[in-house]
């Protein structure tokens, strides 16, 4: 259980929260929710004791598992089972074990007996803690979120972002799980459901809906929230408070709307009583006979005006619009003979490309076949074991990385805004900013504090004032509220410059319109068509 006392969080001097008294208890299934801005992201973290609230006190009697929005950093060389399995402190074991087996083949006699003893006490401990059955419900939940046993033995250094998300996610929900029982830990995912696949979300859905310890979940993924969520704790930014809704999703819509009514109607009222009481304040304070009369009037039209909550901002959406792109020759990327490997693991061999200007591309492959690392090689940010990238005349890249990697966490968002476009004018990055929803003291706040979906619109402003003719994107959708993903779905319908997509969002490949289709890991380059759609919530 996790319970939070007076909790008061800012980002630098605007208050999103203040005096808010929350509990996730066992059987607690919350959604998250409130506009951009308003704090989501940043309460989750105070919740997991990954940040300090501002003032009041969290505690947990239970244990958390958390997952952020961008995968956590850690031992970059150890294979996506060990951290999978670290969860319960099996990795190590299996390690001595491994090791203990090695010493019994190798030695003889006494040595050889004291191996044995030892290999004897090891195995003792792991079938205390589960051992091989556990082991076995490891892989069924890697096998479910699209985690292959090949996956599994690869070193984390090796993967996509995507993959090491899914494999953070893994460990969680392991932790969490107890052969078919489920654990007391409390469960806090941000936005769970990026870089899976359909089949994922939907095994993903039935596991949170049957989890007996609390659960705190922010989504953009509604189907989700309608499926898992039995509260919902809305966020409202406006007045700095958290609204409890002790009900599921759909009833919530229904009573958060009916609420939402009843204040523009409370307020609607009472601004009109104040009105009528100044104006009759005003004719009666012309008589000295009525001048109390008249004060006593006054006093009370600025109380109830000064009762009313604040009015309720609406979310306010980004208006994003990619500028016409830089001049470029006819076909300004082209790639020949592409290969790269990780360690024996190779990705892809003998990838050729060549886009021409304006054209969209998508490229599909299953998990680990090489999506992001094509983008990274054409966008220059890595170098290819062999073949070479080709840039024609004119050739003006923007990359936006799904895992943010071209921003600076620890520079402002006016210091990574200026880096992504040294030469434009300040006051036209200003005004590119104010777009993205970024402005006054956001502008000098670190770009490691914001969330998932500020950091999306801080990479996708960079790419605006850059004027970039070929646009290399990576899960662009990813993290964006619905309204913000239909303006940058919008931005690539209107786009005249060349576009190389990788997503999971069939929504996106519809609103890009692509001409062709670059199969990975094989390099299969071919001419667009909607049979390849159905293809794309599997890659």
């Amino acid at each position: 259980m996790i319970t939070a006392t007076d909790l008061e969080l800012r980002a630098g001097s605007r208050i999103l929260l203040s005096g808010a008294d929350l509990r996730v208890q066992p059987g607690d299934r919350i959604g998250l929710v409130g506009r951009n801005g308003a704090g989501k992201t940043t309460s989750m973290r105070v919740l997991a004791g990954e940040s300090e609230p501002y003032g009041g006190k969290v505690g947990a009697n239970s244990p958390v598992g958390y997952l952020p929005q961008d995968p956590r950093e850690g031992d970059l060389r150890v294979t996506a089972k060990d951290r999978v399995l670290s969860a319960k402190g099996l990795d190590d074991l299996l390690r001595r074990m491994e090791k203990a087996q090695t010493a019994m083949a190798e030695l003889v006699d006494a040595d050889n007996d004291k191996a044995v003893r030892e290999y004897g006490r090891i195995e003792e401990r792991f079938a205390a803690l589960g051992g091989y059955a556990a082991e076995s419900e490891a892989a069924r939940i890697c096998n479910h979120l699209g985690l292959p046993d090949r996956v599994l033995t690869q070193q984390i250094a090796t993967l996509s972002g995507g993959q090491r998300r899914r494999v953070e996610l893994a460990r969680i929900l392991f932790a969490a799980s107890d052969g078919g029982a489920q654990s007391n830990t409390t469960l806090l995912l941000d936005e769970p459901t990026n870089h899976l696949d359909a089949d994922s979300i939907t095994w993903l859905r039935s596991f949170l809906s049957s989890h007996e310890g609390g659960l705190v979940v922010i989504s953009h993924d509604t189907e989700l929230l309608a499926a898992v969520v039995n509260k919902v704790w809305f966020l409202d930014a406006t007045r700095g408070e958290v609204d409890v809704y002790n009900m599921d999703w759909k009833r919530y819509l229904d009573a958060r709307a009916t609420d939402e009514k009843r204040r523009r109607r409370e307020r609607a009222n009472a601004e009109k009583k104040a009105s009528a009481l100044h104006t009759q304040a005003l004719k009666m304070g012309a008589k000295a006979t009525k001048a109390v009369a008249a004060k006593n009037m006054a006093r009370r039209a600025d109380e109830l005006l000064a009762g009313l909550e604040p009015e309720q901002k609406h979310d306010r959406v980004a208006k994003i619009r990619f500028p016409d792109p830089a001049p470029c020759g006819r076909t300004p990327i082209t790639a020949e003979g592409l290969s790269k490997a990780f360690g024996s693991l190779e990705v892809f061999t003998g990838v050729d490309l060549a886009v021409d200007r304006g054209a969209k591309v998508v490229v599909l492959g299953l998990n680990g076949a090489g999506k992001t690392t094509l983008l990274r090689l054409l966008a220059g940010t890595e170098e290819p074991d062999a073949g070479k990238v080709l840039p024609g005349h004119g050739l003006r890249t923007g990359y936006f990385a799904q895992e943010h990697d071209t921003l600076d966490m620890s520079a402002s968002v006016w210091e990574n805004i200026r880096h992504a476009s040294p030469d434009t004018p300040e006051q036209q990055l200003r005004t590119v900013l104010g777009t993205f929803m970024f402005s006054g003291e956001q502008l000098q706040q670190p770009a490691g504090t914001l969330s998932g979906g500020e950091r999306t619109r801080l990479a996708l402003a960079g790419l605006v004032s850059s004027s970039a003719n070929v646009l290399l994107l990576d899960e662009p959708t990813n993290n964006l509220d619905p309204a913000s993903r239909e303006q940058v779905l919008d931005a690539l319908r209107r786009f005249t410059g060349a576009v190389i997509l990788v997503t999971h969002d069939p929504g996106a490949v519809e609103a890009l319109d692509p001409d062709k289709v670059i199969v990975l890991p094989d390099g299969t380059e071919d001419l667009w068509s909607a049979d390849y759609l159905e293809l794309v919530q599997l890659a």
